[in-house]
């Protein structure tokens, strides 16, 4: 499955994902030379022809790419022709067989609603058009644990596993990837990455925003189900996997699921729902909803290296600051007879994602003149050039034109990351409510007390990089 895409069939081509975020990932791709074959839209919208499809194009990457060159957006729009069908309707799938004719190496890229997976499968495997195919699939990838084995059994009855591409965004983020070079690129780390010498691991993904003009989408889904059971799992898995092996091309994807294998079930007695004042108010939102817009929980992981280490995790909307970490916290020092009588504070490793990435080492240091310590950090921002980097779905849609699976998540990674959340979603506590602008409700303090604070977000220099957007 490693040759090159000979054609991209995109299904929902009309919707909002694709005005957002797809059609100026393609114009990168192209602005790159990376775009190499031709583009059809599939969609339901009877007044559109291969013109509107372009024009709709030219459009989103004028509003999305201020510094386009026109002469990229008119090799793209040549690329670009448009398909008409309903996708329940055979005809649509026979009409596609016929612009595919000559084509040996096809990817289906289903930006469809979730309950549209399985019918738009069936409807390619009916048309014989996914013998040598391979299929990117949004997430979310199920609502719960017996969704996602329904959807992934569904998808198998028509499609081998190495056909699925299932993308989650967050990790085709450079910052995502920068932590497995942070972790395996520096000796002097690994020695002291595990349950000798770590007390706790802080994860925070906050957004200094609600979901006003989300409200429809949002309050089915939740902080649980949006950004916990995927985005930060994924990332958990970075942090916390083993050493991948050099001689195997799925080492990362099968360290991650080696260590949410580890990863014990999530206690709903550990587990903080929050919903902040007015969300109630917000329009597409049930007036008596219990939809939780925070979360916080303790998970912990069975093998060798965690055991014993508490990881804290809390994603919510309109925090103070929008801002995604991890905090790696060591175990203080004994008391010694070197400073005042009161025992140092632990050194911290804070890796940064979103919006400056980066990472900052917490050291202790003399204060200057004074018997007292005071922090001395040893700080790295992962500069980059402005348009350098790939973004998020300019990576994961060239690697799937490429037949490159290392940034995808499997069935068993997607499984088992519904099976740690499942009993959260089973047994979820009342939400309690919390203060716009604030850090969360306040049973949020009470889950880590005895353990740890909180840590307040590193806040690099402002005039640093800023992550583009995803």
């Amino acid at each position: 499955m490693s040759e090159n895409a000979d054609v991209l069939v995109i299904f929902g081509i009309t919707g909002d994902l694709a005005k957002k975020m797809t059609f100026r990932a393609l114009y990168r791709l192209e602005a790159r030379g990376r775009l190499k074959c031709p583009i059809i839209g599939v969609g339901r919208r009877e007044d559109w022809d291969h013109e509107n499809l372009r024009t709709r194009a030219h459009e989103s990457i004028e509003e999305t790419v201020p510094d386009h060159d026109e002469k990229v957006m008119r090799r793209l729009a040549t690329r670009m022709t448009f398909l008409n069908g309903d996708y329940n309707d055979p005809k649509t799938y026979a009409k596609l067989s016929e612009a595919l004719e000559g084509k040996k190496r096809p990817v289906f890229y289903l930006e469809v609603p979730p309950s549209l997976f399985s019918t738009v499968v069936r409807g390619l495997g009916a048309a014989d058009l996914t013998k040598s195919a391979r299929v990117v699939v949004e997430k979310p990838f199920g609502h719960d644990l017996k969704s996602a084995e329904q959807l992934n059994a569904e998808l198998q009855e028509v499609l081998e596993e190495g056909q699925i591409f299932r993308i989650d965004h967050f990790l085709g983020k450079e910052p995502v990837m920068d932590i497995t070079y942070l972790r395996f690129t520096n000796t002097l780390l690994e020695p002291i990455w595990n349950r000798q010498y770590v007390s706790h691991v802080q994860m925070t993904m906050a957004e200094d925003f609600g979901v006003e003009g989300r409200g429809r989408f949002y309050d089915p889904v939740g902080a649980m189900r949006d950004v916990i059971q995927n985005h930060i799992l994924q990332v958990l898995g970075l942090v916390a996997m083993e050493p991948p092996s050099g001689n195997a091309e799925d080492s990362v994807r099968d360290k991650k699921l080696e260590l949410f294998k580890a990863v014990r079930a999530a206690d709903p007695k550990r587990y903080i729902r929050g919903q902040y004042d007015g969300y109630l108010k917000i329009d597409g939102v049930d007036p008596k909803s219990t939809t939780e817009t925070y979360a916080a929980m303790e998970l912990e992981i069975d093998n060798w290296r965690w055991s014993g280490v508490p990881f804290f995790i809390r994603a919510g909307k309109n925090l103070p600051v929008k801002e995604t970490e991890i905090n790696v916290i060591f175990k203080r020092p004994p008391r010694l007879g070197v400073g005042p009588r009161s025992r140092p504070d632990p050194n911290q490793i804070t890796i940064r994602i979103d919006p400056r990435a980066g990472a900052r080492i917490r050291f202790l240091a003399k204060k200057a003149g004074k018997e007292a310590y005071e922090p001395a950090d040893f700080t790295v921002l992962f500069a980059k050039k402005p348009g350098e980097q790939p973004e998020p779905y300019e990576r994961l849609l060239g690697d799937a034109l490429r037949g490159e699976r290392g940034l995808f998540t499997d069935e068993h990674q997607i499984e088992q990351t519904w099976r740690i959340v499942q009993p959260l979603l089973d047994n979820p506590p009342p939400v309690e409510p919390y203060k716009p602008g604030s850090w969360g409700p306040e049973g949020a303090d009470a889950l880590c007390r005895g353990i740890c604070e909180w840590y307040e977000p590193w806040m690099p220099d402002p005039g640093g990089p800023v992550e583009p957007p995803s």
